[in-house]
C-alpha cells in the first residue's frame, strides 16, 4: 500500500499505486483529497488564499471523516489568523528550530551539575553570539 505523500514526491509505482486508490474509491484516497485541498490553501499564495480555505472548509465539513470534520470547526475558529500568517508567510518554523536547539542541549547536557552550565550553553547555542575561543583566531 502506498503513503499518501506530496504528489510531487512519488515514484513512479506510488503514483500508480495511488491512481489504484481512486479508481476503488478507498477510504484513503477520500482522506487524501481534503489533505491535498489544504496544502493548496497554502500554496496559492495571499491573494487566493481565501478562496481556497472557503472552498477547503465547505468540502471539509462534508466530507464525512470524523477528523476533517473536527479540523474544518478549528479552522473556521481560526481562519482570520491562518489567512494573516498566509499573507504575512510567517510560521512557526523558526520557534521549532530553537526548541529542537534546546532539546538537544539538555539531551548533550544530561548529568550538569549546575543548571546555570545548561542555560549558559542553551542560550550560548541560540544566540548570534561567537565568542573568541582561546588560542584560535577569530574568524
Amino acid at each position: 500500500m502506498t503513503e499518501c505523500k506530496n504528489p510531487e514526491d512519488l515514484t513512479e509505482g506510488r503514483a500508480s499505486a495511488l491512481s489504484g486508490l481512486k479508481a476503488a474509491g478507498a477510504p484513503r484516497w477520500r482522506g487524501y483529497l481534503p489533505k491535498e485541498g489544504l496544502r493548496a490553501v497554502f500554496r496559492a499564495g495571499p491573494e487566493r488564499a481565501a478562496s481556497e480555505l472557503d472552498r477547503w472548509l465547505a468540502r471539509a465539513c462534508r466530507c464525512r471523516i470524523p477528523e476533517f470534520v473536527e479540523l474544518s470547526r478549528k479552522v473556521r475558529r481560526k481562519r482570520d489568523g491562518i489567512l494573516r500568517s498566509i499573507a504575512l508567510g510567517v510560521s512557526n518554523a523558526r520557534a521549532g528550530a530553537v526548541n529542537n536547539k534546546i532539546k538537544v542541549a539538555i539531551r548533550q547536557g544530561y548529568g550538569f551539575r549546575n543548571t546555570d552550565n545548561l542555560i549558559a550553553l542553551i542560550m550560548l547555542r541560540c544566540s548570534d553570539l561567537r565568542p573568541a575561543l582561546p588560542g584560535r583566531t577569530a574568524s
